[in-house]
């Protein structure tokens, strides 16, 4: 069995300027004269024929601070139960055993689950219940500081 596209999925190029026998010769299927028929034309995105544009139009409001928004990749403490008592635990590490990935390099540590080892963790970010679990069997969060 052979694969191929669907019929109608890949449309031929349409060729002008070939001569008037190829019914898309002389103004190669422009129309005649104006600025639109000639080489090098393009309309500026959103302009609508001299009108204000709706971008201009429509007024600006409110705020947003979404470009200065950290995005938190959550581990639990449950999670870290695979680890050796007594390990220091960073970023790295995570990443190594994939509770993490390249995306957001922001942790937040969080208290669900359960731990039962001493453990010291380097995060960005981390809820009073998991600092106080870690903390509870003697291990130390760090938090780091989110530039």
């Amino acid at each position: 069995m052979k694969l191929h596209t669907p019929a109608g999925a890949r449309k031929k190029k349409k060729i002008v300027g070939r001569g008037t026998g190829t019914g898309n010769g002389c103004t190669c299927g422009r129309g005649t004269k104006g600025q639109k028929s000639r080489s090098g034309y393009s309309r500026q995105i959103g302009f609508e024929g001299g009108q204000m544009p709706l971008a201009r139009r429509v007024p600006k409001r409110g705020f947003n601070n979404k470009r200065f928004e950290h995005n938190y990749q959550v581990v639990n403490i449950g999670d870290l139960e695979r680890y050796q008592d007594g390990d220091t635990i960073n970023y790295c590490v995570l990443l190594k055993s994939r509770l993490v990935n390249k995306k957001g390099s922001f942790v937040k540590l969080l208290g669900n689950g359960k731990l039962t080892k001493k453990l010291n963790i380097s995060v960005n970010n981390a809820s009073k219940k998991a600092i106080e679990e870690v903390e509870k069997l003697g291990g130390e969060v760090e938090i780091l500081k989110v530039a």
